[in-house]
């Protein structure tokens, strides 16, 4: 299928494309959420199951995504996937939510924890330091400092494609060399001989910590199904942080030779990023404990669990080098998430410029600017996600996105058994690996720790589910008033 001609500059090679992927994945979410996978599961060898686990899911996706690039290379990706595979209102629920909680949302919870790195830099942005105060409502100098981050890489969007891959290249290798070094850090000068036999010894016992006023109050031993729905729970943070892989095929109308290029970029991006998540939480493992008591103060003693606000990378970068070095690390992981929320924001907007094509969004959305971008579609998808930064805590929003994202990647992946069917002479340059199984593989765990969200994080997930849901009736009505 020839890739379609529609006004976007095609400057992105197969290398800017793997650091997109590469770089919307890394965030600041390997550096935070581990803390609380380790309350969640209790022990090293389930922490690092977690993490194994969601390599595997992303990596299937990302295999089975390829097949569905390779047909349809057209900006907009897996809106206009499920488009084709279903219909236009499958299609617009998508999009919707895409705009209302996924990428919106994680671009929220990316700049509200870039700001929580700043304040280790500068206390002033911390979320402690109200600076506005009604009552409900409560504005922090952080969620400040996080709606400014994405008005400037909103600002440097506009500017053009070139601008912002660039930005996405430097800032993709400086995160990928902050990671590296922590795991050279972990795995050689900070490894504690001492802190691997507490955490390796008994590292198949689980156990979900409560804490309550700085004490830990208990510790229920898990087992069974208690255990199967304590890692589906703890994947919440890992699969979070191991998201918006599938950002490249929004891009799709800008990559150079894209039903090759997509496919091999989310391969290539989606394993690096899954050996190194992985590698990284064993470095962890070596320097800290992954036990810990809330009520010290010495990062050796509070441990995994207990890293000051869950920064588990500047924790044991403090435990090897003293404050200093915990003062750098906040710097570098400062960098990942500003590079990450650059990707989120570049690639996000095409998806509702091919929406506005189909008359699905607002008109404006669906114009280039003189630079070739979607301009209007960035400024909308901006202010949102500003004001989504108001609207919670870093997990919060992480809870809230994760959910939402699973429905959607499930429905796209038993598009291409659809697509199969509807379309099976369509060009397929290439095919989902181990089709059927593997991409059923992948429906059914996805499912699954749908199922246990739902169970065990209600408070966040059906409130995503009814934002989903409510897409239907404004699908009908911007129908009516659009048509």
């Amino acid at each position: 299928m020839k890739a379609e001609n529609t006004g976007f500059r095609r400057e992105l090679s197969l290398f800017d494309s793997t650091m997109i992927v590469v770089g919307s994945m890394i965030g600041s979410g390997i550096f935070i959420v581990s803390a609380d996978i380790a309350r969640t599961v209790g022990s090293a060898g389930w922490l690092l199951v977690v993490w194994a686990l969601t390599g595997v899911i992303t990596l299937i996706g990302a295999l089975s995504y390829g097949e569905l690039a390779s047909m349809m290379p057209k900006a907009g990706g897996q809106y206009v996937y499920l488009r084709e595979a279903y219909n236009p209102l499958i299609g617009f629920l998508y999009g919707w939510t895409l705009f209302m909680v996924i990428q919106t949302g994680t671009i929220a919870a990316v700049a509200v924890a870039f700001a929580k790195f700043t304040s280790v830099l500068i206390p002033f942005f911390s979320h402690s330091n109200i600076l506005f105060d009604a009552g409900i409502v409560k504005i922090s100098a952080a969620q400040i400092l996080a709606i400014l981050s994405i008005v400037v890489l909103t600002y440097i969007n506009i500017k053009g494609l070139r601008e912002g891959k660039i930005l996405q290249d430097i800032f993709t290798v400086v995160k990928a060399l902050a990671l590296i070094l922590i795991i050279l850090l972990g795995l050689t000068l900070g490894a504690n001989s001492d802190v691997i036999a507490r955490n390796f010894a008994d590292m198949w016992t689980a156990g979900k910590v409560s804490v309550e006023g700085g004490i830990i109050t208990g510790i229920e031993t898990l087992t069974g199904f208690g255990l199967v729905a304590a890692i589906g729970a703890a994947m919440v943070g890992s699969l979070f942080s191991s998201d918006a892989w599938n950002n490249i095929t929004f891009t799709a109308g800008e990559v150079k030779n894209p039903a090759k290029n997509i496919p091999l970029s989310l391969f290539y991006g989606t394993l690096i990023v899954t050996v190194v998540y992985l590698i990284a939480n064993v470095s962890y493992l070596f320097v800290l404990p992954l036990a810990g008591d809330p009520s010290s103060t010495d990062p050796g003693f509070l441990g995994i669990q207990f890293a000051p606000e869950d920064r588990v990378g500047v924790s044991m970068a403090t435990e090897i080098f003293g404050a200093g070095a915990g003062v750098f690390m906040a710097a570098l992981i400062m960098v990942s998430t500003f590079g990450c929320n650059n990707g989120l924001i570049l690639a996000g907007a095409r998806v509702y410029y091919a929406m506005a094509k189909d008359n699905m969004f607002f008109k404006g959305a669906g114009n280039l600017n003189t630079k070739g971008v979607p301009a209007f579609a960035l400024v909308v998808q901006g202010v949102w996600a500003g004001l989504l930064c108001l609207s919670g805590t870093y997990g919060q929003l992480l809870d809230y996105v994760v959910f939402a994202v699973l429905i959607f990647y499930c429905l796209t992946i038993a598009g291409i058994f659809i697509l199969r069917k509807k379309k099976p002479d369509a060009e397929r340059s290439y095919k989902a690996v181990g089709y059927p199984v593997i991409p059923a593989l992948y429906i059914v765990l996805a499912l699954s720790i749908s199922i246990i969200l739902l169970i065990t994080k209600p408070l966040y997930t059906w409130p995503g589910l009814m934002i989903v849901l409510f897409g239907i009736p404004v699908y009908y009505v911007w129908r009516r008033f659009t048509n």
